[in-house]
């Protein structure tokens, strides 16, 4: 399997540096025995040492070997399910769950889990994937749905790619957000950080947020987060983007920002509204913020109390 590297770095880097930051779920030392084995070439020549020099312009050409199949365990991990029937499920994922196998992930997953819980789930959307509709950042928590039949992994991959799927997402952000708005931002694959989502990107992607204030406090906001397409990263690359990166984001600026203390990524999904795949009703469920975010929102609420200022509530 070729992949073709274009180097983008503004600065001269290793190569091995390099192709880690830019080949997704490579560890430098998988890159490193790449090298070795002579499937790296840079400019057309044979790249024979992880430490040679590459600068923009630059292009290198791998040669990965297609990954051996792995068999999927199932493990005995709770799940918090809120509604399962014969074809699908629901569930509020805890932060800190990776949703599927990856790279430095092969075992304690949510896939892991469904295994445990179900029996022949779907695999339309890869042996590695099953059941899975769509997904959640590993420190993002809140409602998943589910699929467990064919039919209904069509069914609602349907609903998400038509956008009629009713998503909210509550996030506390930096700073006073001053009122409702639209993030209309193209976003892709940094040019120059392979592993962050930014709108400086080759391969730019439609993306749209809408976002309402729920509650306003002396250096943070509560809001309420519609994302109007499901692009990796988006809630948190377009909030980034006007200056309110989410409290404890560690990737998008939102604890450099941040004077309330989280362990994670302040963003939970909330709500969760679909048409049901066989009876056709609309299902709609809540979730509300876990405690490591309540916790977060007491913080942010008792620096209103120290300023001798009240939480601005709003809807």
């Amino acid at each position: 399997m070729k992949r073709i590297v274009s180097v983008a770095s503004r600065t001269p880097v290793r190569l091995d540096v390099y192709l880690t930051s830019a080949v997704e779920g490579a560890s430098r030392s998988r890159i490193q025995q790449l090298i070795k084995a002579g499937r790296v070439l840079l400019n057309g020549a044979l790249a024979t040492a992880a430490s040679w020099t590459v600068r923009s312009g630059d292009v290198a050409e791998l040669d990965l070997p297609h990954p051996e199949p792995t068999e999927l365990i199932p493990e005995a991990i709770p799940l918090d399910i809120l509604y399962e029937d014969d074809v699908l499920l629901l569930l509020d994922k805890p932060a800190g769950m990776v949703v599927h196998p990856a790279a430095g992930h092969w075992e304690g997953t949510l896939v892991h889990a469904l295994l445990h819980h179900c029996q022949g789930l779907t695999v339309i959307g890869g042996r590695e994937r099953p059941g899975l509709v769509h997904r959640l950042d590993r420190d993002t928590s809140g409602i998943m749905v589910i699929a467990k039949t064919d039919l209904a992994h069509r069914h609602l991959s349907a609903q998400f790619k038509n956008h009629t799927i009713d998503r909210m997402y509550q996030a506390l952000v930096c700073g006073k957000v001053k009122a409702a708005g639209v993030i209309d931002l193209a976003i892709g694959r940094d040019r120059s950080d392979r592993k962050k989502i930014s709108p400086r990107t080759d391969r730019p992607r439609e993306a749209e947020t809408r976002y309402t204030v729920r509650e306003r406090f002396r250096s943070a906001t509560l809001l309420d987060v519609f994302p109007q397409t499901g692009r990796t990263h988006q809630i948190r690359v377009h909030l980034a983007h006007i200056g309110h990166p989410v409290v404890g984001d560690r990737v998008y600026g939102g604890v450099r920002q941040s004077t309330i203390p989280a362990p994670r990524q302040m963003l939970h999904a909330a709500r969760l509204g679909f048409i049901h795949p066989i009876s056709g009703l609309a299902l709609c469920h809540t979730s509300p913020p876990p405690a490591d975010m309540q916790t977060a929102l007491l913080a942010a609420r008792a620096e209103n109390v120290r300023a001798g200022t009240s939480s601005e509530r709003h809807g």
